[in-house]
């Protein structure tokens, strides 16, 4: 009888959990184990099972004066990569990743961000991306954005996936690992709650995604479902 799967999200901030991701992993018989990093350390490679889930924050990739695990936690996506360990990185988690491998990121953007649901164009190579195939199948896939932080510049060997009309660094793969800025787990209610602290309109914000939720929440589910078969092959390889 095979093993269960298992794998570990790293949450860094309370405001971002992982929301709809929760259910879709379940769904998929996936284990996970939560690290909420006010509360506990960065885990170590050897912890993270088949799987390591990096979620968003409202602080920055530059914030490391003010929380000590940002510099721990860009390693631990290193580890990952270096031990093949599936790995996807999230708004903030895709900034990280961008970092610990070289490249760059712009804080607070002059483009001022994205908050809402913005088409995703697909580049050549995500066509035959495991985790990002099925989504560039159509082309372009809307989904839903919360960031005024930008990934500027990929690491020296990333491979770009997808673009959107203002920022160029959508999604990119660094081996075992793929950043995305957009939200995949994000529903209408969580987007709301952040325009509201971030001092916009949250009814209008709800409104709006939810207007959408039929295609935004198909496509994060997809990527969901793409990120359990990965877990699945790292266990059945274990």
């Amino acid at each position: 009888m095979p093993r269960a799967v298992r794998a570990t999200i790293v949450q860094p901030d309370p405001h971002v959990p992982v929301d709809r991701f929760g259910p879709w992993l379940a769904s998929n018989r996936v284990l996970v184990r939560a690290v909420p990093l006010w509360l506990r350390d960065v885990p170590k490679v050897g912890d993270l099972g088949d799987g390591l889930l990096v979620l968003g924050g409202i602080m920055s990739a530059h914030d490391g004066a003010e929380y000590s695990w940002l510099e721990p936690l860009k390693q631990l996506m290193v580890d990952a990569v270096d031990a093949e360990i599936p790995t996807l990185a999230i708004c903030l988690g895709h900034q990280l990743l961008a970092e610990a491998f070289g490249g760059q990121v712009t804080v607070s953007h002059p483009g001022g961000g994205e908050h809402g649901a913005y088409p995703v164009t697909w580049h050549e190579a995500a066509s035959g991306d495991p985790l990002l195939g099925r989504l560039a199948e159509g082309g372009r896939t809307l989904l839903a954005e919360s960031h005024s932080d930008a990934v500027t510049r990929l690491p020296d060997g990333a491979v770009q996936l997808a673009s959107t009309e203002r920022y160029p660094n959508q999604a990119f793969r660094v081996g075992s690992a793929v950043g995305v800025q957009f939200h995949p787990e994000a529903s209408p209610d969580l987007m709301g709650r952040w325009a509201e602290l971030t001092g916009g309109d949250a009814r209008t914000m709800r409104r709006s995604m939810h207007a959408q939720d039929t295609e935004i929440s198909r496509n994060g589910r997809l990527l969901a479902q793409a990120f359990c078969g990965q877990l699945r092959a790292k266990a059945l390889a274990a």
